[in-house]
């Protein structure tokens, strides 16, 4: 067996979807984590161009709430001299 590289990812599920893992695991007897992968290659392994769409139809995957596009401009960032230079006159005010 090729050797795992430990990279935790945290996914929240809905209890309907955390019990539909539950049976899962537990009919093919392994851990939740296992469970995971084995859907990961699952869909991975699917040839057919409508499969995702067909999953998606049916509840299994859920489509991204966005779509490609420009990232919204965001307020600029002062550099961490800066903002420790501010903080140390405000504490010295007090």
């Amino acid at each position: 067996m090729a050797r795992r590289v430990r990279d935790p990812i945290q996914v929240y599920l809905s209890p309907d979807e955390r019990a539909e893992l539950d049976r899962a695991a537990h009919a093919m007897g392994v851990s939740h984590s296992e469970a995971l992968r084995r859907g990961i290659r699952a869909i991975a392994g699917t040839q057919h161009p409508g499969a995702f769409r067909d999953l998606a139809h049916s509840g299994y995957l859920t489509p991204p709430t966005t779509g490609p596009g420009v990232v919204p401009p965001s307020a600029p960032v002062a550099c961490l001299k800066d903002l420790l230079a501010e903080l140390a006159e405000d504490r010295a005010d007090t």
